[in-house]
């Protein structure tokens, strides 16, 4: 068995789902940033454990819970309230957890968005750092998101968790990820390396992918850019009309990130 953590700040239109996607597992974790609507009574009556934290960031949230929490079991998955658990992926990480040669896992999700999964405009499979061994387990922070600290020791699971992208709405996808734009522009701005060349060209798809992402930064016209990459070169025209609604979302952002970066520089200079 294993241990789910949910983070959460006023979730109370999608806990319930989540909550109900984790009932395979015998205990399960909601750590709470402050919530003023029903998020801790919903997880409470659900008979999860509520642990209240101020957010800073991702990577210092999770490294909080695997530390100080006190897990019953070594292994935890980590997910947000818009993610769900399948009983695939549950029944895979009961066999998995007895592994004692690695410090976790990348799961890849399957993003949905208004009713339809999309991989090809969200480069499934995008793996992300999930069920992992608590305590020694570390994240690390990168823009507005985490990944593992580069001394763990990685596997793969092959079965997915879905995660519905389209849940709050489009107003709320935007607001979000204005505030991940001034994340990523403080992150690119702090970093000074060039991409990693190698990476982006023989590199396993997981470091072609981050690899890309730094070498993005210095295109220009980075908002088209980022739509015909994902609509076209990716395919997301194959995902129908939720993949191209999606697209024009994802070039938003992009915008949203280069005005930021435009700002943070102007305010730097003498």
């Amino acid at each position: 068995m294993f241990s789910v953590l949910i983070l959460t700040l006023n979730e109370e239109k999608n806990l319930p789902r989540c909550l109900a996607s984790a009932r395979g597992c015998d205990d399960v974790v909601v750590l709470d940033s402050g919530s003023t609507d029903r998020t801790v009574e919903i997880a409470s009556n659900a008979g999860a454990r509520v642990v209240h934290r101020r957010f800073d960031n991702f990577a210092d949230h999770r490294n909080f819970a695997q530390t100080s929490i006190p897990f019953p079991h070594p292994w935890v998955f980590h997910l947000d309230a818009d993610e769900t658990l399948t009983p695939e992926l549950i029944q895979e990480c009961n066999a998995a957890g007895n592994r004692p040669d690695v410090d976790g896992y990348f799961v890849a999700p399957k993003m949905m968005f208004q009713g339809r999964w999309i991989p090809h405009c969200t480069d499934f499979p995008a793996y992300q750092a999930r069920f992992v061994a608590a305590p020694r387990f570390r994240f690390v922070q990168v823009g507005h998101g985490q990944r593992e600290a580069p001394d763990m020791r990685m596997a793969r699971l092959r079965e997915n968790y879905l995660h519905d992208i389209s849940a709050g709405g489009e107003d709320e996808w935007l607001e979000k990820h204005r505030r991940y734009a001034l994340h990523e522009a403080h992150a690119h701005l702090g970093n000074a390396t060039a991409a990693p060349w190698k990476a982006l060209l023989t590199g396993p798809s997981l470091d072609r992918r981050r690899a890309l992402k730094r070498l993005s930064f210095h295109l220009p016209g980075r908002p088209w850019l980022r739509f015909i990459y994902q609509y076209v070169a990716r395919g997301g025209f194959l995902d129908g009309r939720p993949g191209l609604r999606y697209c024009r979302l994802l070039s938003m952002y992009e915008g949203f990130i280069a005005a930021e970066i435009r700002r943070l520089r102007k305010g730097r200079e003498p």
